[in-house]
């Protein structure tokens, strides 16, 4: 396929069979075709060639369609059936001998001080290899195109080209004596020869095709590297023994031994060890994430300090790199709206074109009248030429989709995934973001936030003490009280290996919702809730029930510290807020979006965080049920607000999908990402400020090329049809738009950075 016009035929082709729907990529040369169950490969592939193309059908391993409903990827090219990563190679040959015998006809041509007797002749020969084998690629496409009755960019190259050269020669042999003498400018005035027409217009679209190839395979580089992430080979426990094998040979199961330095071969879970993980390369995140038994482990991430041992969760086709890739994939071989105005155009663009010629041609010979001169003959024949040349739909087949797969794939290299071209449209008017608060504005952890004292007894005495017997718990609470104490005791103790221990427990007992007891030093240390306190004989005072209060009041979630059955302090922990929330809060505004914090918990506790991130206490939408979520977005909607959804939970999914824009935390869960539009795969909400910008970067770049396309034909054409263009210079511009519009589109490759 060379332009827009392949696409619009290939896709209406396909769309002649009932129930088939196809959207054609020009760019990645593929096709998405959805099919009923009643379509067969073959039909799709005959279909395909059909419209004079060739095509491969490639069924995806894993099927996330229903079963009456499938799809399939088709890929195939033109002239050549080969992939864009090749195209250059089979084109470099052709350049480089139309080029070397370009310059010798341009010269003998153009400039008389290298003309000699009969030097056209000798124009005519060096252009001949030039405008059959080098221009081969355009002439063999257009003869496939004119057999099934149709034309596209290479029937206006073809036409043109051929025409230059065939009147050239028809002049040469009618006036075999026109360049007999050195002087040729002025037998070509009364003659008129085009060699160097065919020849340089050869060779500057040439080269324009071969580096449209290049840029390509460049923005398709994104996501290539992204597949190629995964490790490549796995080390695995089987019966205490090591034992290497590749990669895509696991299974669900598997210990797999990771040592510092190696990537983790699959989706797991850390069943032994400690670590931290470089996970960059998936979530686009630089912050190492510490990992140790239970920590979910994601393929393709790094292991940089301690040994682990992993149980494979997630292999092959189900891993969350494997699932990027196939949303990006599908991204970037769908269309977005504004991509139909330009196939529907091309459509009929060719035809258009070739009538233009034509009425330029007949328009110059009528207005020369009755006595038609070779000078007349010659303006008419050269602005048709030019008509012809100009008006080559390349950069109108590649505005979109190569802006698409250099936007989309940049964002995959930053951990953000774009479901499709019509999430590019969703983001440009969005004007108002629901944040669930819980994993999406806060860590989604509890940590310690302040230890009160009572009596004698200090803040530090209590916290290493409520530590040291929340230590043997496994209650998320438990483990923030612990973690908590460990850290102050390595701040107090900075003088060796014993730093961050904290004391031995014994006859340790705990209850669940109600707290923990055990003995520390000698003192039985008493922890939990108030219910707990009261079960094991001890009664706060007012005063001290009254400082409880105060804390869960302020939204802290509260517990008691006894020491030999007196109350000595209370520890109150919050979920803290993501040290990003609050710029990337203040980055959602600057984008013209007005934040809306929506969750389950209790006022108090939102009105904090709320005023910590900087969002409006109107803008606070408290104890919400996730099926409050979605009426809260349909409460939105109706008031006429267009709706983005920023959550990582199964309960944000519904609200995700009713959501005029849903963007999953790539940290969440998969119903979350299922259901969402635009996923981040790392935890911080500046990637979602910044996935919105990268998004209205893409199609702000599309509508630029889109723009220059459509302005460099309406300027074009007129210009040419007037004989105001040479036609060296039309395919020169033809050229240089196709490659600018590559570039272009290759800016985005910087986002970010």
């Amino acid at each position: 396929m060379t332009c827009a016009s392949c696409v619009s035929r290939v896709e209406r082709k396909l769309g002649k069979l009932d129930g088939v729907t196809a959207s054609v990529n020009l760019p990645l040369e593929s096709a998405r075709v959805t099919v009923p169950a009643g379509i067969t490969d073959s039909q799709i592939t005959a279909t395909v060639e059909a419209a004079g193309y060739k095509a491969t059908v490639r069924v995806p391993k894993v099927t996330l369609e229903p079963a009456e409903h499938a799809e399939h990827v088709a890929g195939g090219v033109a002239s050549g059936d080969h992939p864009p990563s090749a195209a250059a190679a089979k084109l470099r040959p052709r350049l480089i001998v139309a080029a070397i015998l370009t310059v010798p006809v341009f010269l003998i041509s153009m400039f008389p001080a290298f003309q000699f007797p009969n030097w056209g002749w000798a124009a005519g020969i060096l252009a001949l290899p030039v405008v059959t084998w080098a221009a081969w690629p355009f002439h063999r496409a257009a003869a496939i195109n004119a057999r099934h009755f149709s034309s596209t960019m290479d029937t206006l190259v073809s036409i043109g080209v051929t025409s230059a050269y065939v009147f050239s020669a028809w002049q040469l042999f009618a006036d075999p004596r026109m360049t007999d003498h050195p002087a040729g400018m002025e037998g070509m005035d009364s003659g008129g020869l085009y060699f160097e027409v065919a020849a340089v217009v050869t060779t500057f679209l040439l080269l324009g095709r071969y580096l449209e190839a290049n840029a390509k395979k460049k923005a398709g580089d994104a996501l290539k590297a992204l597949l190629n992430l995964g490790a490549k080979d796995a080390t695995i426990l089987r019966d205490g023994r090591e034992q290497q094998l590749p990669a895509d040979r696991l299974a669900v199961g598997d210990l797999i031994v990771v040592r510092p330095g190696e990537k983790i071969a699959t989706d797991g879970i850390v069943v032994e060890g400690s670590s931290a993980v470089d996970a960059s390369l998936v979530t686009g995140e630089s912050v190492p994430v510490e990992v140790g038994p239970d920590s979910p482990v994601t393929g393709a991430t790094i292991n940089t300090s301690g040994r682990l041992l992993v149980r494979a969760t997630r292999v092959g086709a189900e891993t969350t790199l494997a699932q990027m890739g196939r949303l990006v994939s599908q991204a970037q071989s769908g269309k977005a709206p504004i991509a139909r105005l330009a196939d529907r155009i091309s459509s009929v663009f060719v035809p258009v074109v070739l009538a233009i010629a034509a009425a330029t041609f007949g328009g110059w010979l009528l207005a020369a009248g009755p006595a038609v001169s070779n000078a007349d003959l010659r303006a008419a024949f050269t602005a048709a030429v030019a008509v012809l040349v100009i008006a080559c739909p390349c950069a109108l087949g590649l505005a979109t989709p190569v802006g698409l797969l250099t936007g989309t794939g940049r964002g995959a290299q930053l951990g953000i995934l774009i479901r499709g071209p019509q999430v590019l449209e969703d983001t440009r008017t969005v004007d108002t973001i629901l944040l669930d608060k819980t994993g999406t504005v806060t860590t989604g952890h509890l940590a310690v936030d302040g230890t009160a004292a009572f009596g004698t007894a200090t803040p530090a005495e209590v916290l290493r003490l409520a530590g040291a017997v929340e230590d043997a718990s496994e209650h998320p609470i438990a483990r923030a009280v612990a973690a908590a104490a460990r850290l102050a005791e390595r701040g107090h103790d900075r003088s060796g290996a014993d730093a961050g221990v904290l004391p031995a427990v014994v006859n340790f007992r705990s209850a669940p919702g109600g707290g923990v007891q055990g003995t520390v030093g000698g003192r039985i240390i008493t922890a939990g809730r108030t219910g707990w306190l009261q079960e094991n004989g001890i009664d706060p005072d007012a005063a001290q029930l009254a400082a409880f209060s105060c804390a869960e009041d302020s939204g802290a979630t509260a517990i008691w510290v006894a020491v030999d059955g007196e109350p000595a302090g209370i520890i109150s922990l919050r979920d803290t807020v993501k040290p990003g929330s609050a710029a990337a809060i203040s980055r959602l505004r600057g984008l013209g979006l007005r934040p809306i914090l929506l969750t389950g918990d209790n006022a108090a506790v939102t009105a904090q965080v709320a005023a910590a991130v900087g969002i409006a206490p109107e803008d606070v939408f408290a104890g919400v049920l996730p099926d409050g979520k979605v009426e809260a977005v349909r409460k939105l909607q109706a008031a006429g607000a267009t709706v983005a959804m920023a959550g990582d939970g199964v309960n944000d999914a519904a609200a995700l999908a009713q959501a005029d824009l849903g963007i999953a935390m790539g940290s969440g869960t998969d119903v979350a990402i299922e259901a969402a539009d635009l996923t981040v795969m790392g935890n911080d909400l500046g990637q979602v400020a910044q996935a919105i910008e990268l998004s209205r970067r893409t199609l702000a770049t599309i509508k630029t090329n889109l723009f220059w396309a459509f302005f460099y034909n309406a300027v074009g054409i007129p210009v040419a049809a007037l004989g105001m263009l040479n036609p060296m210079i039309a395919g020169a511009a033809m050229a240089a738009s196709s490659v600018l519009v590559v570039a272009n589109s290759l800016r985005l490759r910087s986002f970010g950075k």
